[in-house]
């Protein structure tokens, strides 16, 4: 138990070293580049461990319109998203901003699965999330805030990765398929995606910074993808998907530490932010989990939420 706990918090701090890696990248190539070396190098792990454990199968063709669907809401679009709005916030912002993604899938759970059962303390903490992100955007500053299109960024990002959970607890989990098998499909067929529509000119400008080039390809792909992948799916295992969730507690501190370390200001307004969203997840999960009890239907909700990050 002890060792899941360790490992519970290697992957938040590895979330939220992410954004620094973006940031890095970003400042060398395009974003669309950068996704694509995430995902790239984020699937090369994933296939040599499915391959070694023997959880791809031919059977499993025909559910490929739901990988390919997955590939895009979870991956392709969700990183993109992520990608290009960390190119234009502060690392400290994008990955403050980050934390709401459970905000969003509970959202997007609520709107379209129409099987929440919405509480005052769900309500509250939906409403302290906004205004934490509405904080963090700073609308009343005008030109000499935060960029706008950098916050729409991570708000398309956090509305596609929770489109994905909604989608993945209709056609996905009822097919009971290893998680290895679907975190490789779905990375395997983002890939293939993201080479159609990447223009890779210009791209080789990642090796010119030897901290950007080994961030973006072993930070940010093989370890902040890949590795991240396999860790959440052990400590889902291990400690359940509701402790397995602590870990996006756990990302924007970091992502605030290192912006902080890397000499960004981080005012009261960013920690004031940061409480807020996080506060308003806590409510939700907590909320979540008093009617998880009530209701005595915890199966199909863990199976759901080992999608609800990646």
């Amino acid at each position: 138990m002890f060792r899941a706990y360790v490992t519970l918090v290697a992957l938040g701090l590895i979330w939220g070293s992410n954004f620094i890696y973006m940031k890095w990248a970003t400042a060398l190539i395009s974003p669309m580049q950068t996704v694509f070396l995430r995902v790239f190098c984020g699937f090369l792990p994933l296939a040599i461990m499915a391959w070694r454990a023997g959880v791809i199968t031919r059977e499993q063709l025909r559910h490929l319109p739901h990988f390919a669907v997955m590939s895009v809401l979870a991956t392709s679009f969700y990183y993109y998203g992520f990608v290009a709005g960390t190119a234009l916030l502060p690392t400290s912002v994008a990955g403050l901003l980050s934390g709401s993604i459970p905000i969003f899938t509970f959202i997007c759970a609520f709107l379209l699965l129409r099987e929440e059962r919405p509480t005052r303390r769900m309500a509250a903490g939906v409403a302290l999330g906004f205004l934490g992100i509405t904080v963090s955007a700073r609308p009343w500053d005008g030109a000499q805030g935060v960029p706008l299109s950098g916050v729409l960024w991570m708000m398309a990002g956090t509305l596609s990765l929770g489109s994905s959970f909604v989608y993945a607890r209709r056609y996905i989990s009822p097919l009971k398929l290893p998680p290895l098998a679907l975190a490789t499909w779905q990375t395997g067929l983002a890939v293939l995606t993201l080479l159609v529509l990447t223009d890779f000119s210009g791209i080789g400008a990642i090796n010119a910074d030897l901290h950007a080039m080994l961030g973006a390809v072993f930070g940010l792909g093989m370890l902040g993808t890949g590795g991240a992948f396999l860790i959440y799916y052990f400590i889902i295992e291990k400690l359940g998907p509701v402790r397995a969730s602590g870990a996006t507690y756990i990302a924007p501190v970091v992502a605030v530490m290192i912006g902080a370390v890397i000499g960004e200001k981080i005012t009261g307004m960013e920690l004031l932010a940061l409480a807020l969203i996080l506060g308003g997840v806590i409510l939700i999960q907590t909320a979540k989990r008093r009617t998880l009890a009530d209701t005595g239907e915890p199966t199909q909700q863990k199976k759901a939420a080992q999608w609800t990050r990646t």
